[in-house]
């Protein structure tokens, strides 16, 4: 699953790059046979303009968000995108300017103001940003656009227009939520956020937003908090990207990635910190698991504890006789990952990219098996007697459990990323499986499939071509786990004539069926749907 490519032209550049928008629907050229079944559109998100007039944007989670589709039809295949009209692009654009702070880059007060109004300008507060360029999702019979924060914005999947942007701290005590939710068959959505608890202390909330309503009213305004855990630090939450969900439990992993909420409150306005600023790394915590259960939603006072490690993506959890089995794409040690995805690192030439990445944290695919059933008096012994796993639960003499992980994957600066599953048929479950973005040295260059109990891989790669998180779509008359297609977005920076393409492959054996090719750049994109 290691890439075979080196990328010394640098066409990788290409993908952040600002581009426009388009005004109507652009026709693909489709080579191979589209299945009759795969009717329908693949939706993504991501950054599309990474600059405002000659004001920079320094990160890679800063460019204003941009939503995609192809849209497939009687094997016929078309392209659109338009800008989200968030608060942070609107303004942008009226005033040419940055003007809401974004991850990493901060927006400063109006130069044409007099200094009495800029410096009253640093003390209004902190304007959180709307930019809403990470995922797109269902909730109810609507479909909202993401970031991190407390806003999501409501599209319409059909023409891609804004609809509303939506706070979810006017339903929920939460400060943020996930651009990773979970949902249940019947439209259930599930998702987590830190929050101030009892005595001003944090904690994480699970909320929960129920299905579609018989009443057509919005699910969103009954939502409510189904279960807390508590904080490792008062007032240092973790860094929050994804959870695990099983059928009768949640799985929340707090890293040793910290935001340090006192400077966020104190010197952002002051001193026009961003999001990046107040990201700390706590070097003696290690990494904590919590449990909770789902019905009702019960925190369980088990300490799980291991070494120190990023993550951003569950891959999928399960239960097992008496364990839950957790897979997760870490990234080792406490320094953190999004220190190296700046612009200007991962627009660098292929020599330098390989170098910044030669110290970042290293990718590794790893299995965690928690045991549910714990006796303090069996200190020392491993807890975990599942056959076929070599992941370790120990019982420590304070109290802990200490975790070691099963490696699924390990590839010097290789990671396996983005991970899919046959989610409609397999989240929460025991699975055989695992989809992803392949990334060498940070650059998107391969897709890739995992078996997660043989270890046995495949690729498809191309030279000069650079993939996004492929989408498991699983065929209507599916008898296996992984009969269907993946779907992907891919770039060719270095050909003449259309050089993007939407990629259609086998499933079981990562081999081409279609490709839907187009005469424009498409930047990167994070994360997305598939929409029937």
């Amino acid at each position: 699953m290691v890439s075979r490519l080196e990328h010394p032209a640098g066409g990788y550049k290409k993908i952040f790059e600002s581009c426009d928008e388009l005004a109507e629907p652009i026709p693909a050229h489709v080579s191979g046979k589209i299945p009759a079944w795969l009717t329908g559109s693949l939706l993504r998100v991501g950054p599309g303009l990474f600059e405002i007039g000659d004001e920079p944007f320094y990160h890679i989670f800063d460019g204003q968000a941009l939503i995609h589709k192809f849209d497939l039809k009687d094997g016929h295949v078309t392209y659109y995108r338009r800008f989200i009209r968030t608060d942070a692009y609107v303004r942008a654009m009226t005033e040419k300017r940055i003007v809401i702070t974004e991850f990493g880059t901060a927006a400063y007060p109006d130069p044409c103001k007099n200094i009495f109004s800029r410096f009253f300008t640093y003390f209004q507060g902190i304007e959180v940003t709307d930019n809403c360029l990470v995922n797109i999702y269902p909730i109810g019979e609507d479909f909202y656009a993401c970031t991190e924060t407390n806003y999501i914005t409501k599209v319409d999947p059909d023409t891609l227009e804004t609809i509303k942007k939506v706070d979810l701290c006017n339903y929920l005590s939460v400060n943020g939520v996930t651009a990773h939710p979970h949902t249940e068959p019947d439209g259930t959505v599930y998702n987590i956020g830190n929050c101030f608890g009892k005595n001003m202390s944090l904690a994480y909330n699970i909320v929960k937003i129920p299905p579609p309503q018989d009443d057509k009213s919005d699910p969103i305004e009954k939502s409510k908090v189904l279960v807390q855990f508590p904080s490792s630090e008062r007032f240092k939450p973790s860094y929050v990207h994804s959870f695990g969900m099983t059928e009768n439990y949640f799985v929340f992993v707090e890293t040793p990635v910290k935001i340090n909420l006192l400077k966020f409150l104190t010197s952002w306005s002051i001193r026009g910190t961003n999001y990046m600023d107040c990201f700390e790394s706590n070097d003696k915590m290690g990494t904590w698991f919590h449990l909770a259960t789902k019905n009702p939603g019960e925190y369980i006072d088990h300490k799980f504890r291991t070494s120190a490690f990023n993550l951003f993506h569950h891959i999928n959890c399960y239960e097992d006789q008496g364990f839950i089995v957790v897979d997760l794409c870490t990234w080792k040690g406490h320094d953190f990952v999004y220190n190296y995805l700046y612009l200007a690192n991962v627009r660098q030439n292929w020599e330098e990219v390989k170098k910044a990445a030669m110290s970042a944290p290293q990718p590794e695919v790893r299995r965690y098996v928690l045991p549910l059933d714990i006796h303090r008096e069996e200190q020392g012994k491993n807890l975990v007697s599942l056959p076929y796993t070599t992941a370790t639960a120990v019982m420590c003499s304070d109290g802990n459990v200490w975790l070691e992980p099963e490696v699924l994957f390990s590839g010097p600066r290789q990671a396996f990323e983005f991970p899919q599953i046959n989610y409609k048929k397999y989240c929460g479950k025991n699975y055989t499986f695992a989809y992803g973005l392949g990334l060498n040295h940070f650059i998107p260059d391969r897709i890739c499939k995992l078996n997660v109990k043989s270890k046995e891989t495949w690729i498809w790669q191309e030279p000069d071509a650079y993939p996004s998180e492929p989408l498991f779509v699983q065929s209507p008359d599916a008898k296996d786990e992984d009969d269907g297609v993946l779907m992907s977005i891919v770039v060719k920076p270095g050909v003449t004539q259309r050089p993007a393409f939407l990629l259609i492959l086998n499933a079981t054996d990562l081999t081409e069926i279609a490709r839907a090719e187009v005469d424009v750049m498409i930047p990167v994109t994070l994360h997305g749907m598939y929409k029937p």
